[in-house]
Parts: structure tokens; C-alpha cells; sequence
């Protein structure tokens, strides 16, 4: 049994194969290889935010690690709140839609996945699925980490920064929702996830 699972959990539209998720995953590896007991999970996720959520906790229920830490990534960071909240766990959250049903209603109807031009059909039901997963509010905001672009085109970092009022944050001047200077911030994100 590794003694801690890594889970990293990408944003809307995106996948594995994102830059944020492989960079992350090659500082988890470099970890393994020095002899840490890590697990590194990067699912793909689902259209349906719920059944994303069950296919997640389904491999922490089975992988029974004695430590998880979560790391998501825009709608992924909306998720890892969800999961800390439910497992008591340290979750890293960079550029989170921290109310991604308002977010994500103005893009209900047939989408493409950004790295694939995959087609998958976003449903009116998935905005309710997404409300039934909010989270109001933090408990035990030292359990986060924010990193939050002030440069988001997409999501408003201010209301980030209000949302996990009391966690650990990282604001960086500039920059964009994907990040594009993410490589100086990893080695903070694998630190407080695996410290």
C-alpha cells in the first residue's frame, strides 16, 4: 500500500495530456524514483460532474492510501474542494471555478475536448449535478493551497482569493487561466501536497 495517493484532476474540456497535469505528474515521478511511497492517479473525467465524483472516490476507497492530497486544475479545482471536504484532506486548487455551475451554464449543449477534438454533449442536468457538489464554504481553510492567476481571462481571481480567505496563497501577477508560467509554481504545488 503506498502511504500517499496523489490525485490530480484536470479542468473542463481538458484531459491527462494537459501541460499543468503532465508537469505535475514528472515532479510525482521524480519523487517515486528518490524511494517516496506516492501514487499518482490523473484520471480522464467524465461529462457528468457526479459521475466524475464516483469514479473518483471509487479508487480512493480501493487504493485505502493512509494520505491523500488532491490537485485540480480550474472545474477539477471545484472538485477538490468537494473531496477535502469529504476525505479531511490537503488540496492544491489552481485557478478553481469555485462556483462552477454558474460557470459552466452559459456552455451547456455539444462541446469538443480541447486536446482531442472529441465531441461530448454538455447536459442541462450536469449544471444540477454541479450545485448538488458545491461547497459554501471551507473548513479547516489550512488544509488548501491556492494559486491563483491575476491575469484569468476566464475566472474572477478575487472572489479565489475571498473564497479560501485563511488558506495558504500564491497570486501571481499576470499569467492566464492554463497558467503558461505553471513550471516556477509546481515544485510549491508536489511540496504541499506531498509534505
Amino acid at each position: 500500500m503506498n502511504s500517499l495517493l496523489v490525485v490530480y484532476l484536470h479542468g473542463f474540456r481538458s484531459s491527462p495530456g494537459s501541460s499543468k497535469a503532465r508537469m505535475t505528474g514528472e515532479a510525482i515521478s521524480s519523487r517515486i524514483a528518490q524511494g517516496e511511497s506516492i501514487e499518482w492517479y490523473c484520471p480522464q473525467l467524465l461529462a457528468s460532474p457526479q459521475e466524475s465524483m464516483d469514479m473518483v472516490t471509487r479508487h480512493i476507497e480501493r487504493v485505502n492510501a493512509k494520505r491523500i492530497a488532491v490537485i485540480g486544475s480550474s472545474l477539477g479545482g471545484f472538485y477538490t474542494n468537494w473531496l477535502c471536504e469529504q476525505y479531511d484532506c490537503r488540496g492544491v486548487v489552481l485557478n478553481p471555478a469555485v462556483r462552477a455551475g454558474r460557470e459552466l451554464a452559459p456552455y451547456v449543449g455539444m462541446l469538443t475536448a480541447y486536446d482531442s477534438d472529441e465531441p461530448f454533449d454538455f447536459r442541462p442536468e450536469y449544471i444540477d449535478e454541479l450545485n448538488r457538489l458545491q461547497i459554501e464554504s471551507i473548513t479547516k481553510p489550512e488544509r488548501y493551497l491556492l494559486i491563483a492567476a491575476t491575469g484569468d481571462e476566464l475566472l474572477d481571481w478575487q472572489e479565489m482569493s475571498t473564497f479560501y480567505k485563511g488558506a495558504g496563497q500564491i497570486i501571481i501577477p499576470g499569467s492566464d487561466h492554463g497558467i503558461h508560467n505553471y513550471s516556477e509554481y509546481v515544485n510549491d504545488v508536489v511540496r504541499f501536497a506531498c509534505d
